[in-house]
């Protein structure tokens, strides 16, 4: 199992990029997927994740701004980032996560698998 992320970039402050996870020779459906950031000097966090069932979850510095979906059907995981800040800067991955008994998703990694990231740079 390994993930790929893309569909990061350079974009100017208030701006939107999307980005896109896939996993190699793994079915994504019926599992959670989370979104993480890992800017340099800084420990990873949890940004957005979503649950087998649509459901999703945000970390306060991001909601009304990102939106994490999924394609079942193209195997994707998307999140969608508008109004872009400075402090947006990092590497972001995708990953499993795991769920409460309610079942929303939370926003800590299943296991130590990560794939090679992708850049966001928010920059004028």
């Amino acid at each position: 199992l390994q993930f790929v992320e893309s569909g990061g970039g350079l974009v100017q402050p208030g701006g939107s990029l999307r980005l896109s996870c896939v996993a190699s020779e793994f079915t994504l459906d019926g599992y959670h997927i989370g979104w993480f950031r890992q800017a340099p000097g800084k420990e990873r966090e949890g940004v957005s994740c979503i649950n087998f069932d649509g459901e999703t979850n945000y970390a306060d510095s991001v909601k009304g701004r990102f939106t994490v979906s999924r394609d079942n059907a193209k195997n994707t995981v998307f999140l969608e980032m508008n109004n872009l800040k400075p402090e947006d800067t990092a590497v972001y991955y995708c990953t499993l996560v795991p769920i409460t008994p309610q079942y929303t998703c939370r926003l800590i990694p299943t296991d130590d698998i990560w794939g090679p990231g992708t850049q966001v740079t928010v920059s004028s």
